[in-house]
């Protein structure tokens, strides 16, 4: 009896330690992908001037007093449209399409947000938090004597193709939206992301990772929901790119937005990776700007 009664006592016991251990990995790894302190960032390593593009150094300040930087390339057709990097990223991320679509006659924001680039804050909420960053870079482009603002669009990479898809659900000014790789929501791709960006299994990690983010940002990480909020823009447009080879949001994601917008799907394309078949992303992306900010050729 005493040899039964220690065996279950050592087997309890391994069970808190190894649930302690489980524990302490994941809130190790939720505050590692929730955080980006000045020091350990991915920061521009070049300017739009390499790419050929004149342009200007840009810095607001949000309605929370954050220092925000961007890029402005100027607008030859009164039109323009806000580049958001990914998840991590930079602003110069989206040089390539920046020149297409200035080579178009577009004006360019190469926006960042908050814990990203050289912007204040270390924190990142997948947009519970970020929308704000963008709402500040549109009334920025709204305020350019130069621009039309009722032609001012919005292109989003990864975690940033969601947000501005959030973005554009609660500010209907803005009249188009092409998102590049962005989940469907957080708790969808939750599985995927996490073993791509910290190589553990989605079970048991993702759900105790999850739980940790949202104990640590204080934020309900669960109403991070594209599939809500692309509901709410119609009619006005959302194209969708996503790649059979996404290993970091699954395809899924896309499909689940797709029954609500147009969708360009690529069985080949990696994560964030359209911009790399440049002939056509110029022509369907271009082509799907021109559509919607452009006045009407009679």
């Amino acid at each position: 009896m005493k040899t039964r009664q220690k065996l279950s006592l050592g087997a309890a016991l391994l069970l808190v330690i190894t649930a302690i251990r489980l524990g302490m990995v994941a809130r190790a790894q939720a505050h590692r992908l929730i955080t980006n302190p000045p020091g350990t960032r991915e920061l521009p390593r070049g300017t739009p001037a390499d790419a050929g593009l004149p342009f200007s150094e840009v810095t607001i300040t949000n309605k929370e007093g954050l220092r925000l930087v961007a890029w402005y390339v100027p607008s030859k057709n009164r039109a323009a449209v806000i580049a958001q990097h990914g998840y991590k990223k930079c602003r110069e991320e989206m040089v390539p399409a920046a020149a297409v679509l200035r080579r178009h006659g577009y004006g360019v924001l190469l926006s960042s947000v908050r814990a990203h680039d050289l912007n204040a804050g270390q924190q990142i909420t997948f947009g519970v938090r970020e929308v704000e960053d963008l709402e500040a870079w549109y009334q920025y482009l709204r305020a350019r004597p130069e621009l039309d603002p009722e032609r001012v669009g919005a292109l989003g990479n990864s975690m940033v193709g969601s947000l501005v898809i959030q973005l554009a659900a609660q500010n209907p000014g803005l009249k188009a939206v092409v998102a590049d790789s962005p989940f469907s929501s957080l708790k969808d791709t939750v599985s995927t992301s996490v073993t791509h960006f910290t190589g553990l299994p989605s079970f048991p990690f993702a759900p105790m990772i999850f739980f940790c983010a949202e104990v640590e940002s204080g934020c309900r990480l669960s109403q991070v929901d594209a599939k809500v909020w692309i509901h709410q823009l119609s009619p006005r447009p959302v194209f969708l790119m996503q790649g059979g080879a996404d290993s970091t949001v699954p395809c899924r994601s896309g499909e689940l937005l797709y029954a609500a917008k147009e969708l360009w799907y690529d069985p080949l394309a990696g994560h964030a990776r359209f911009a790399t078949n440049m002939p056509a992303y110029q022509q369907r992306v271009v082509a799907f700007f021109d559509k919607y900010l452009l006045p009407t050729q009679k």
